[in-house]
């Protein structure tokens, strides 16, 4: 009779008495993101070869665009405004793009 009643005990002081897990978060693991003025993503829904992609300071940026299951199906450096998107296919897609220290996502649509 007393096992019955041991485990259940034990159980119960171990669930009270424990300490609380905690994540420990630091300053550098997440670091702060700076968006991208004035950035602008056109046509989207897009249904042509190009997509055109537009900020206010007008730097290089580094696109990449994920699939909705997260694999990289394009990765290219934009100097001017146009990004060629033929070789992806009718679908939707989430567009990173880093411009200097600062960093967008963007949903792109193709048709």
């Amino acid at each position: 009779m007393k096992q019955i009643y041991l485990y259940p005990i034990l159980l119960l002081a171990m669930l009270l008495f424990a300490t609380p897990a905690t994540a420990q978060i630091s300053e550098e693991a997440t670091p702060k993101e700076l968006t991208i003025d004035g950035l602008s993503v056109y046509p989207n829904p897009a249904s042509g070869d190009k997509v055109y992609i537009t900020s206010t300071k007008d730097l290089p940026k580094k696109v990449e665009i994920y699939n909705v299951l997260g694999k990289m199906v394009l990765s290219a450096q934009v100097t001017g405004k146009d990004l060629n998107i033929t070789s992806l296919e009718s679908g939707i897609y989430i567009m990173k793009i880093k411009e200097g220290n600062s960093l967008a996502t963007r949903k792109l649509v193709i048709r």
